[in-house]
C-alpha cells in the first residue's frame, strides 16, 4: 500500500477527473458552465482560491495541459480513451500550465513544525488575489515534478475515462466497478470466440 497521494495529486488528480464517463456511452464535463465549476471549487476548500472569479475556459485549458501531460507521463501506456485522439501538443500542454501558473504572483513561505522537516509553499504575493487557474496549474505541476506521478496510470476498463494513482504493484483500475466491468467484457469476448464457427 502506497501513502496517500499529496494535496497536489488530489487536485491534479480531481481537476483531470471533472472529465468523466457519462454512463451513457459519451463523456461528460462537469466544467462546462460556471455553476460547475463553483460547486467543483466548494468541495475543494483547501484551494483557497474564488471560483467567482474564475474563467471556466481558462480552467478547462489547464485541465486539457494536465490531461495531456499525464497521457505523456502514464507512457508506453496508452492515455485516456476520452481525449486519447485529441490531446494537446506536449510543447503546447507545457506552455498553457507555465503561463497559467504565473497569473498569482507568489512568494515562498517557509513552515518547520517542531517535529517535522521544513516545508516550503508558494502563497500569493501580499495584496495579490488568489487566481483559480493559477492556483491550479501550480498542483498540477507540482503533481507532475513530484514522487507521486510515477504512480499515475490510466484507467482502460471499458467506458471509463479516467486516471488514478495504482496503490499496489497488482492494480489495474482505478476503482473495483472498473475491474468488474473490464472482467465481464473479457468473458463475453472469450464467449464469442468460442461460439464463432470454424472455416
Amino acid at each position: 500500500m502506497q501513502d496517500s497521494p499529496s494535496r497536489d495529486a488530489r487536485i491534479a488528480l480531481d481537476l483531470a477527473l471533472t472529465v468523466r464517463h457519462d454512463g451513457h456511452g459519451g463523456v461528460a464535463d462537469d466544467l462546462a458552465d460556471p455553476a460547475g465549476l463553483t460547486a467543483w471549487v466548494r468541495a475543494h476548500p483547501d484551494l483557497a482560491a474564488d471560483a467567482g472569479a474564475a474563467d471556466p475556459a481558462a480552467v478547462r485549458d489547464v485541465r486539457a495541459a494536465a490531461r495531456a501531460l499525464f497521457a505523456r507521463a502514464v507512457r508506453p501506456g496508452e492515455p485516456s480513451p476520452a481525449d486519447a485522439a485529441r490531446l494537446l501538443p506536449v510543447p503546447d500542454a507545457l506552455r498553457r500550465l507555465n503561463e497559467a501558473a504565473a497569473r498569482t504572483p507568489t512568494v515562498s513561505v517557509l513552515h518547520w513544525a517542531d517535529a517535522g522537516t521544513p516545508v516550503v509553499r508558494a502563497v500569493p504575493a501580499p495584496g495579490a488575489r488568489p487566481d483559480l487557474t493559477a492556483a491550479l496549474a501550480r498542483a498540477v505541476i507540482g503533481f507532475l515534478a513530484g514522487p507521486d506521478r510515477q504512480r499515475l496510470r490510466a484507467c482502460h476498463a471499458p467506458r471509463c475515462v479516467r486516471y488514478f494513482l495504482k496503490d499496489h504493484p497488482r492494480q489495474e483500475w482505478c476503482k473495483p466497478s472498473c475491474g468488474n466491468r473490464a472482467r465481464v467484457a473479457r468473458h463475453q469476448q472469450r464467449r464469442q470466440r468460442t461460439a464463432e464457427p470454424r472455416p
